[in-house]
């Protein structure tokens, strides 16, 4: 037994001085890997493509994109922390879905186990119809909902995910009752909604940028108009006090060194700063942000705030 023990703990202290033995200063000197806790083909896929094709002209070394799809990103975000601490493992994370996910059950992580070192943009919720829908506007698809209560299908990325929250608020605010169907993220369910799957989908404003004419959006969750949508009308100006989407950025596991994790901040922030990133971001209807792991601490003590309190108004949790 004693052996044993020794045994493990020369392996952990082996694997802590690799981490410390890594300098900001030579960081990265070999590829890193990038883990999408959904599948290809929504919005946290996208914005990290993007980010990829930046990558290794600011840092010298390529980005690995993986996958690792479930529990509306639960399964791999359970799993972060068993992760090296090197630095060469970063995840996709998500807002609220890092904070509802937890507050609504038991989810294998919880929101402070987590450990965001940037936040990089923002994608509001709308409400989306396929090309052939009977319903034009919003307007439309609540009189419908009144007249077959729960007939209305809404695909969505996740349960308890930003999507889900917003169709509980549409659900409250409008006075209907519809159904929530969660997919594994975004790609899976705007297929749903394209396929009739759905008669509808909550989705983020960024989708209408890569379906096109295949999709109609009825309102956005949005401040104000979208430039990339100027068309489209906001929750609020339809008389809904519906604001909201999703945050995503890059989170490490717990055992990374504070200087790695500022450095890996750095990086994202700098990738955020390059023009051709910049356009391509704004030409797919993503708003950037840059919060930064110096910011990190008051960001999401704020989003917990609020997205706890929203979770008890609206039943989420007692």
């Amino acid at each position: 037994m004693k052996k044993t023990v020794a045994t493990i703990l020369v392996a952990l202290l082996g694997a802590a001085g690799s981490a410390a033995a890594q300098s900001p200063a030579d960081f990265p000197n070999k590829p890193m890997t990038y883990i999408i806790p959904f599948n290809a083909g929504g919005e946290s896929d996208i914005s990290a493509r993007f980010q990829q094709s930046e990558w290794e002209n600011v840092t010298g070394q390529q980005v690995v994109i993986q996958y690792q799809p479930g529990a509306g990103g639960a399964q791999a975000w359970s799993q972060l922390n068993s992760l090296p601490g090197d630095g060469y493992t970063i995840m996709g994370i998500n807002m609220p879905h890092t904070v509802l996910q937890p507050l609504a059950g038991s989810v294998g992580y919880a929101t402070e186990d987590l450990t965001p070192v940037h936040y990089f943009h923002y994608t509001p919720d709308a409400i989306f119809v396929r090309a052939e829908s009977q319903f034009n506007t919003l307007g439309e698809l609540i009189e419908y909902a009144k007249a077959n209560p729960g007939l209305v299908t809404f695909a969505g990325s996740g349960s308890n995910s930003s999507n889900n929250l917003a169709a509980i608020r549409f659900n409250s605010q409008a006075d209907v009752v519809t159904t929530y169907v969660p997919f594994s993220g975004t790609g899976p369910s705007i297929t749903a909604v394209l396929g009739g799957s759905t008669m509808a989908g909550f989705n983020y404003a960024t989708s209408g940028i890569s379906q096109g004419d295949a999709l109609r959006m009825l309102a956005v969750a949005a401040e104000e108009r979208l430039p990339a949508f100027p068309d489209v009308p906001t929750f609020k100006e339809l008389g809904y006090d519906i604001v909201g989407g999703a945050y995503r950025g890059v989170a490490v596991p717990t055992s990374t060194p504070e200087d790695l994790r500022q450095s890996i901040s750095d990086i994202v922030s700098k990738i955020n700063s390059q023009p051709d990133f910049v356009k391509k971001m704004e030409d797919g209807g993503f708003v950037l942000t840059d919060i930064g792991y110096d910011k990190m601490d008051d960001f999401v003590a704020k989003r917990v705030e609020e997205y706890t309190e929203g979770a008890k108004a609206l039943g989420i949790i007692q």
